[in-house]
């Protein structure tokens, strides 16, 4: 496994793997006028419940790219901000602000309470024991404080995939959801939650919204990432690096995304819609970064098996369609080196011939969105679980 990583990288806790298969990826920064305390409380479901032994990791740096770069970039560091209170707690059934009653349990950092960050820091948080009724959220929250203006903490800016609520002030320790709100494109949490379990695989999905689940429904776990760790069950882990508008060549700059993403056994990467979209990227551009990505990733660690996905179609036209269609070719006939299996994910969601590269208008999001929704999930979910025990 890659060290690469502050502490021995993720997976270099090995008795530790993903409790949930939200992603937490980083594609933008606070840059308040003036410093701020706030709380943020954030609901997860879990890959299991009863007594967990958790572990937290942060990354204190945007992992992608949003928009074109004018507020937050691919492997920007994050400034400098102080954890003054978190906890883990028992949500209960309803994600409401709220937490069950004598439920908190503080997590330390080095034994302290608090901490300061430093910009671009990892660390690890001690553990901290849970119990947690089978079908129970996990609620974490914390309460963050800067000292001075200016770019901050980063966090996820995307339509939010779960409950989540932030409140002005400490109150970190509030067990009652007064004072919070419900957030909006807020997702500001640890970079990996961790929970003790020896899996047969740890897998790591590389991808954009996508693989994200962006538009689907929220706390209903309907994107095919969620619906593929649900089929595989809990002895495989599932780290999901999916990233609003990110695209391949925020992986192949060398920061803190690919670092997360040499931490599997198994890697899937889709990417390749946003570099042709809003990155304006040639066929031969992105292909170069993916065959660098893959080289990078296996460099770190020989072992590790890459499964790399078609692009998904995203209704390209004119120069963009033919380089979409060039790339998808390129994968299914000559993938790049240290590919050890391709997944045709444009296969399952693509309208047929000649217009493949359209998504089926059932799948899309709405009548003008080609993000895929929750029957799309489903769809690429069940193709994959077939296609992934089949061993082709």
């Amino acid at each position: 496994m890659s060290t690469s990583m502050n502490s021995g990288g993720v997976y270099g806790e090995t008795e530790f793997s993903s409790a949930t298969v939200v992603s937490t990826a980083a594609n933008f920064i606070m840059n308040a006028p003036e410093p701020f305390t706030h709380t943020y409380r954030t609901y997860f479901r879990v890959r299991e419940g009863g007594s967990l032994t958790l572990k937290l990791w942060h990354s204190n740096a945007v992992d992608s790219t949003w928009d074109q770069g004018q507020d937050a970039r691919g492997s920007q560091p994050g400034g400098e901000w102080s954890i003054a209170a978190a906890y883990v707690a028992d949500g209960g059934m309803n994600p409401d602000g709220s937490v069950a009653a004598g439920s908190q349990v503080p997590v330390t950092f080095g034994g302290a309470a608090a901490k300061t960050v430093a910009p671009g820091e990892t660390f690890w948080s001690d553990e901290a024991r849970l119990e947690l009724p089978e079908g129970h959220y996990l609620a974490f929250t914390w309460t963050i404080r800067t000292a001075a203006a200016g770019p901050s903490v980063p966090f996820n800016v995307e339509g939010m995939l779960v409950s989540g609520y932030d409140a002005t002030g400490e109150l970190a320790d509030s067990e009652s959801g007064g004072g919070f709100v419900l957030s909006d494109k807020l997702l500001v949490a640890p970079s990996y939650i961790g929970y003790m379990k020896q899996v047969q695989k740890k897998l790591v999905f590389l991808g954009d919204s996508i693989t994200q689940g962006v538009r689907t429904a929220k706390d209903q776990y309907t994107y095919w990432a969620a619906r593929i760790a649900e089929g595989l069950g809990a002895d495989y882990g599932l780290w999901n690096l999916g990233s609003g508008w990110g695209r391949a060549y925020d992986v192949a700059e060398g920061g803190p995304w690919l670092e997360k993403a040499k931490q599997g056994d198994e890697v899937l990467i889709v990417l390749g819609v946003n570099d042709l979209d809003i990155g304006k990227r040639t066929a031969d551009e992105l292909l170069a970064d993916l065959t660098h990505i893959i080289a990078e990733i296996k460099a770190a660690n020989p072992a590790v098996r890459i499964i790399l996905s078609t692009v998904p179609p995203f209704n390209f036209v004119e120069e963009r369609e033919a380089y979409w269609r060039t790339v998808n070719r390129t994968i299914l006939g000559s993938p790049p080196a240290g590919v050890d299996r391709v997944f045709d994910i444009a296969a399952v969601l693509s309208e047929p011939a000649p217009q493949e590269h359209r998504i089926r208008r059932a799948f899309m999001s709405d009548e003008y969105d080609p993000h895929p929704n929750g029957d799309a999930g489903k769809a690429v979910a069940e193709a994959f679980l077939t296609w992934y025990e089949s061993g082709k």
